[in-house]
């Protein structure tokens, strides 16, 4: 039996409203160093997007090398195999992986040789080794596919779409032929780092792929030869095929969006070149996101009793204080709104870091499409003041105060003796 924990999208050293998620991540990182310890698994793959942008900081490196380095000493048998995501810079990532290949850490941010003209086979396939010794599975480490690191497929639709497909095709027969001349019993496990077609998205969190008009890659593009693909990007943990394709999910929630995510690593046994068992171990929440409403939004006087009652939350230093959104039904601009807001949350232990309004057409879920996007017209015919009371009407559904509009008329007849 082969074990093998599958994470991805950490994203290390996002800052977050301002603020470090580096207590957040830490704890993370702990938890999983005891993961390693108690469950003693044979592997670890982390399917991209170590860290959140392709600079670092180097608190975010050292954490990364730090929690590298806690593993093998907890567990010297463990193989770790690490690709580079959208986020990561590929080449940064791997510039030491010529001293931690010597560890048994192999991290891979692009696949192409010193060259640049073919797929590097001999660092994307790695084996794993059971309690035997023996190569149980093999492991094509596919980092993100950028354009120029496709095969060109002649007469393609989309020659990136098809160039990812024609790579993975291309590895899993060449880790196929390994397998058959010297573990014919061994496991064929792909990782990803892309946007399946059907996947659960977070916009407000996720760097979209696009190039072109398309992004997301079909279920074809893994042959059944694989037992198990382990894919990062998509922040939302989900699964296809009776879980033979896998999002893991971020393990903290990197927006408000993703707060109420499942946020987990997974367990995957392997016997006999097949996947057994699968478990899904959800990683503890260390430190809340907080929205008032916790659904929807509510106009102000509605949500300032809500904040108030926020004084309950325990006392804590700035660092272990949850992250709070406020969403506000706007019937109209209110130039107090925020003082409102942090006078509520005076002697608060609590972060504010947004504060999120909707209006009244966007909550009527009964509008149409038609009568909440703006309308075309001839911009010949636009004028100032036409323009903001299109736009007043949108968001507030109502007509804009004659006070606001004789506050852009005397704005515009400043400009004009000006000029």
């Amino acid at each position: 039996m082969l074990t093998i924990l599958h994470t991805a999208d950490w994203h290390l050293g996002q800052s977050f409203h301002g603020y470090s998620r580096e207590p957040e991540h830490a704890a993370f990182l702990q938890w999983l160093l005891l993961q390693l310890q108690e469950l003693k698994p044979h592997a670890l793959l982390l399917a991209g997007d170590v860290f959140d942008t392709i600079h670092p900081a180097a608190k975010a490196q050292k954490l990364f090398y730090e929690f590298l380095a806690q593993a093998r000493v907890l567990h010297p048998a463990l193989q770790l195999v690490i690709t580079a995501g959208n986020h990561d810079a590929g080449s940064r990532l791997e510039a030491p992986a010529g001293l931690l290949d010597a560890f048994n850490i192999r991290i891979v941010g692009t696949p192409l040789n010193a060259d640049g003209t073919e797929l590097d086979l001999e660092r994307l396939l790695v084996p794993l080794r059971g309690d035997s010794g023996q190569t149980e599975a093999i492991v094509i480490a596919m980092p993100f596919l950028r354009p120029a690191d496709v095969p060109s497929v002649p007469d393609s639709e989309d020659p990136w779409l098809a160039g990812i497909r024609a790579a993975y095709h291309q590895a899993v027969a060449a880790a196929a032929t390994m397998r058959d001349t010297a573990a014919p019993q061994a496991a064929l496990i792909a990782i990803g780092h892309c946007h399946l077609a059907g996947g659960l998205e977070t916009q407000d969190s996720e760097r979209r792929l696009v190039v072109g008009n398309a992004e997301a890659i079909g279920l074809d593009t893994f042959p059944p030869d694989l037992a198990y693909v382990a894919l990062g990007h998509l922040h939302r943990a989900q699964q296809f095929q009776q879980g033979r394709i896998r999002y893991s999910g971020s393990p903290i929630p990197l927006s408000f969006t993703e707060a109420g995510y499942l946020h987990q690593i997974m367990r995957l046994d392997f016997a006999g070149g097949q996947l057994q068992a699968q478990q899904s171990i959800p990683v503890p929440r260390t430190l809340p996101l907080l929205s008032v409403p916790e659904r929807g939004a509510a106009p102000l006087e509605d949500i300032l009793p809500r904040l108030r009652e926020l004084q309950k939350l325990p006392d804590a230093p700035l660092e272990q204080q949850p992250f709070l959104r406020v969403n506000i039904l706007a019937t109209g601009p209110d130039p107090t709104r925020r003082q409102q807001i942090e006078q509520a949350l005076q002697n608060c232990s609590v972060r504010l870091v947004q504060i999120h309004l909707q209006s009244v057409a966007e909550r009527n879920s009964q509008t149409s499409a038609a009568e909440s996007a703006p309308a075309t017209a001839d911009l010949s015919t636009l004028t100032p003041a036409s323009v903001l009371t299109r736009e007043y009407q949108r968001v507030y559904a109502t007509d804009p105060p004659a006070e606001l509009l004789h506050v852009l008329n005397q704005v515009l007849l400043q400009e004009e003796l000006a000029g």
